[in-house]
């Protein structure tokens, strides 16, 4: 019963932390466009390759750390399954939760430096255009 229940564990960890992070990788990136076409100013091929990208690199962050920890020790019961279980896929729910707060700081920080480019691009027009208007005598 022993490998069956260790097999067990394997066939319900892996479903559910590829699944989560599918998940969360879709919500994050879907509304993840919008700050990328903030960021890049509305071209919107460059923010939606940028999008896909960060998204790829997340998938492969996120999966490929689940299948880093995916090693459980000796299962004997049906109770130390779910406790195993339970323990290692809350585990790796804070892991991804901390991650999407992470890219969130990023889209929001390049929000606010491509909004403040933006403003200083628009001074230095400004200043250009009123020395352009009052001619040195």
């Amino acid at each position: 019963m022993n490998n069956t229940l260790q097999l067990t564990a394997y066939y319900i960890y892996l479903p559910v932390v590829i699944g989560l992070t599918l998940l969360v990788a879709h919500q994050l990136f879907r509304n993840g466009k919008i700050f990328m076409y903030d960021i890049f100013h509305n071209q919107k091929d460059i923010a939606l390759a940028t999008n896909a990208l960060f998204k790829i690199g997340f998938y492969l962050l996120n999966i490929g750390f689940a299948l880093s920890i995916i090693y459980f020790h000796a299962v004997h019961t049906r109770e130390e399954l779910i406790v195993r279980l339970s323990t290692k896929i809350g585990g790796f729910m804070i892991y991804l939760g901390i991650m999407m707060l992470l890219n969130l700081l990023l889209f929001m920080r390049g929000r606010k430096q491509a909004r403040r480019r933006a403003w200083e691009r628009q001074q230095f027009a400004e200043q250009l255009g009123g020395n352009s208007q009052h001619p040195a005598v």
